[in-house]
């Protein structure tokens, strides 16, 4: 799958949804009450200059900007996702801007730390990628990543993929997603034998359990911005929604909360 087919179908889905993954991830917690953005920025908590890569509609460039005196800037390839970005009031002196992580818009040595949130995983070309943040790193400089690790196990997000999967199996190949990014990016060995070369000291590696339960409705619209989901067509989408909606009602919890959780793996090195 070439690099320009991914990027057309990540511009076109995040045209129709430029929140999808704050959405999603936004008000989901660890155990120890963060965010996944939260442990991020505190992951470059000592960082002046800090570069986002895939920006999205701006919700951790916004946490990195309230430590005062930094200097936060974006990227994102969605048009839409830049635009919301933009409007967002903590960030009226950021730099958020428009492009690809393969031809990154900054002079060399701007940034003191890169971080990204569910963005390195998606992306084609990745050994250009990492040239480019090289690029724009100074030395000592950071890179702290989020990357998906699936389900913890069991409940809505189980209930969820089995369905999901059907709904794909009957679906036609015009309504599904091509494969995205780079296999390596995804495990602790891929990225060390992507980063160690590029002038990086082996990533440290942890996993995290991100709490996602809520009410049927709320689990279903956190689960339900999957890019999988995307390109089907209302109809099954519809479908999918009451299905889940009617299964997950079975397994709430005495408070009401449907139980649902998954895993990030959250990934840090250094530019030596």
């Amino acid at each position: 799958m070439t690099t320009s087919t991914q990027e057309s179908f990540l511009r076109a889905f995040h045209a129709a949804s430029p929140a999808v993954t704050a959405d999603a991830f936004g008000d989901a917690r660890a155990a120890d009450g963060r965010s996944s953005y939260e442990i991020l920025c505190d992951r470059v908590a000592e960082s002046g200059r800090v570069l986002d890569l895939g920006c999205g509609d701006g919700l951790l460039l916004e946490l990195l900007a309230r430590t005062e005196g930094r200097h936060v800037a974006g990227v994102d390839l969605s048009p839409e996702a830049v635009s919301l970005a933009r409007r967002r009031p903590g960030l009226g002196g950021a730099t958020v801007l428009e492009g690809r992580a393969q031809d990154l818009p900054f002079a060399d040595d701007s940034f003191d730390a890169c971080v990204s949130h569910m963005a390195l995983m998606l992306m084609g070309d990745v050994e250009q990628v990492i040239a480019e943040v090289v690029r724009v790193l100074s030395p000592g400089a950071a890179l702290a990543c989020v990357i998906g690790g699936g389900a913890v196990g069991g409940e809505a997000y189980d209930l969820f993929l089995g369905l999901l999967r059907a709904a794909i199996k009957d679906a036609p190949a015009t309504q599904r997603v091509p494969a995205l990014g780079d296999r390596r990016t995804r495990s602790r060995e891929g990225l060390d034998s992507l980063l160690g070369p590029a002038g990086f000291t082996p990533v440290d590696w942890e996993t995290v359990a991100i709490d996602l339960s809520g009410s049927p409705e709320q689990v279903w619209g956190a689960l339900s911005g999957v890019y999988d989901v995307g390109p089907l067509d209302p109809r099954t989408v519809t479908s999918l929604r009451e299905t889940f909606l009617a299964r997950a009602d079975a397994l709430a919890m005495p408070d009401g909360l449907v139980p649902c959780g998954m895993r990030v793996h959250v990934v840090t090195a250094r530019l030596r």
